[in-house]
């Protein structure tokens, strides 16, 4: 398992790379001032989707520990967009404490579940529905709502 995660990590890490020295693509548009953001509607599989973990403290718990193994290195300690691979990303993470509250949950599972490797988003984002649980998925939701402003 854990020769798996981190053979993952390396395939993330080499992808992050190629799309920076690629140019990266597009990116999702950021609020920027308050302006509202226009963002593609997740797919029908999704879009009714809503976190069975909405609420539950322990699910959040368990969320914050997959956060922190998973994303942070990306998103940051604290969701803003800042972890210490942002710098070589383009586009960079989104900043996840100030967008998520705006988010549905439908829209949240989508975009970890399926990661930001197809257009609009065209980002390093890997597919996590092969290496987390719907579960685990849903937990770091409840965690990312968790997150101060």
């Amino acid at each position: 398992m854990k020769k798996a995660f981190h053979l993952l990590w390396l395939v993330v890490l080499v992808s992050a790379l190629v799309l920076t020295a690629c140019g990266g693509g597009g990116q999702e548009a950021s609020s920027g001032g308050g302006a509202k953001v226009e963002r593609p509607a997740p797919p029908a599989d999704y879009a009714s989707k809503t976190n069975p973990k909405a609420g539950d403290a322990a699910a959040a718990a368990e969320g914050k520990k997959v956060y922190e193994t998973n994303c942070a290195s990306c998103h940051g300690n604290t969701g803003k967009g800042d972890g210490a691979a942002a710098a070589s990303l383009n586009p960079k993470p989104q900043p996840l404490a100030t967008t998520e509250g705006a988010l549905s949950d439908g829209y949240m599972i989508w975009r970890i579940a399926e990661g930001g490797g197809m257009a609009p988003f065209n980002s390093a984002m890997p597919a996590w529905k092969s290496v987390l649980s719907e579960d685990q998925i849903w937990q770091v939701v409840a965690y990312l709502r968790t997150l101060p402003k």
